[in-house]
C-alpha cells in the first residue's frame, strides 16, 4: 500500500489562536470518526503565531480521502464552525515536497 501525503495551510483569525486550540483540544468524536473513515492517520496540525500549516497521511490515498471529507456532513459541520475562527489558504495545492525522510 502506497500511503499520500496532504499538506495545507491557513492561519488563525487575529486574537482567535487560544479558541482553535480549545475546539481542536475538544474534538468531536463523530469528526474522528469522519477522517478515519476517510482514511486519514497521522494528522498533525501546526501553528507559527497565527500561521497554520498541517499534514496528514491518506491510508486510501489523497482522491478518496478529500471525497470522503466532501461528502461527509460531519465534517461540513465541522469546516462551518471554524469559519469564524480560520481562514485555509487556496494555494495549498501549491505547496511542492522538496524532502522527505523515511
Amino acid at each position: 500500500m502506497i500511503i499520500e501525503h496532504v499538506a495545507w495551510k491557513g492561519h488563525i483569525k487575529p486574537g482567535y489562536k487560544a479558541e482553535y486550540v480549545r475546539r481542536h483540544n475538544e474534538i468531536w468524536p463523530e469528526m474522528v470518526d469522519a477522517l478515519k473513515a476517510a482514511g486519514v492517520c497521522n494528522y498533525t496540525i501546526f501553528a507559527c503565531g497565527d500561521e497554520l500549516f498541517g499534514y496528514y497521511e491518506c491510508e486510501h490515498g489523497a482522491a478518496f480521502a478529500q471525497k470522503a471529507q466532501d461528502e461527509s456532513p460531519v465534517v461540513a459541520r465541522w469546516c462551518e464552525m471554524m469559519s469564524d475562527i480560520q481562514v485555509l489558504s487556496t494555494e495549498a495545492d501549491t505547496l511542492e515536497q522538496v524532502f522527505r525522510l523515511d
